[in-house]
């Protein structure tokens, strides 16, 4: 009996130290092992933002130009049709891709945009879409990487198809702050 009291604090030891290695292992595989493997949950990380003076007056200053995004309903932005992106999903067989069509519509910048008469209007359409048309290659790279970082289970849900909308319009309004996007419409939606 004495012997057997004498290995208890052992086995306990042993226990102990086999779920701290066993917990160590799990903890480093979802944290390191690519997102391709299979994991119980894959953790998003947020990347520092460093703000300077000049980039936070040039917040300020585009903040207090416009309208509010918040009082405008879906309709009554300007829409830009960014095209076509076919992209393959994260998918171990790699067999998997998206074909998605995407219309986004941005709020003018100019508080009068609803009063002007329809000259002024195409006058102003035209200049926002050439001012668009040079920040398309940066609104195409966020879409082809954000779809490209999606896996089947994510996108093929009504719930996903909207977590997808809404994190374009997050991005969008992050990397294009002089920009704010309204709403995000998606024309085609393939999943195969």
């Amino acid at each position: 009996m004495k012997n057997i009291l004498s290995l208890l604090p052992k086995i306990l030891l042993g226990f102990a130290l086999f779920i701290l290695v066993v917990t160590n292992l799990a903890i480093a595989y979802i944290f390191f092992a690519p997102d391709t493997f299979p994991k119980p949950f894959y953790p998003l990380y947020a990347l520092p933002q460093e703000i300077t003076p000049a980039a936070a007056a040039e917040e300020e200053h585009t903040e207090g130009e416009g309208l509010d995004p918040s009082t405008l309903h879906p309709g009554q932005g300007l829409m830009v049709d960014t095209g076509s992106k076919i992209v393959n999903l994260v998918d171990p067989t790699g067999r998997k891709y998206l074909r998605v069509g995407v219309v986004l519509e941005f709020a003018p910048h100019d508080p009068a945009y609803f009063e002007m008469n329809e000259e002024e209007k195409k006058a102003y359409v035209t200049t926002f879409n050439q001012e668009m048309e040079s920040r398309l290659p940066i609104i195409n790279d966020i879409l082809i990487t954000l779809f490209a970082s999606q896996t089947f289970e994510k996108v093929y849900t009504a719930e996903g198809k909207e977590n997808l909308r809404q994190q374009i319009k997050e991005l969008i309004n992050q990397q294009l702050p002089e920009f704010h996007v309204i709403a995000v419409y998606f024309t085609e939606f393939v999943v195969q």
